[in-house]
């Protein structure tokens, strides 16, 4: 996938701990028996890092409310507070008023369908260079494209 350019923030010091913390929880994951036939585990892991770290995350480097906000206008799904609240706590089970990295990666995980889920599994697929088409294929042909 192509990267964004950075934008020139203050922000880019407070990401390296926050990338070698997820890393490390990430580590984790591989090494838990409940994933081990998970196809495919590191490379999703790698992926699930970054989707994370586009939130704007607070200085407990969690998801909260506002970030998901931002990330659902971003993506042109904008939420009220209160379906904001009800991600949130779909993924934490309701224990907690922000989404940690590993609430995040067992969601994504998981069997459970969260709406936070469906919502990054949608981008994926939007960001994907040859995106499957659904229903009838597009008039123009494979040749015509760039």
């Amino acid at each position: 996938a192509m990267a964004a350019p950075r934008r020139p923030s203050g922000g880019g010091l407070r990401r390296a701990p926050q990338d070698g913390r997820l890393d490390e929880i990430n580590k984790e994951f591989l090494c838990d028996p409940k994933f081990s036939n998970e196809k495919d585990l590191e490379e999703k892991l790698a992926v699930f890092k970054e989707k994370y770290m586009e939130f704007d995350l607070n200085n407990q480097g969690e998801i909260d409310l506002m970030s998901v906000k931002r990330m659902m206008e971003k993506l042109g799904a904008p939420k009220t507070h209160l379906e904001l609240k009800r991600m949130i706590s779909e993924v934490t089970g309701g224990v907690s008023d922000t989404i940690s990295y590993q609430d995040f990666v067992n969601v994504m995980l998981g069997k459970r369908s969260a709406v936070l889920k469906l919502v990054m599994m949608f981008e994926g697929k939007a960001n994907e260079s040859n995106p499957k088409p659904s229903g009838p294929p597009p008039e123009r042909d494979i040749a015509s494209l760039p």
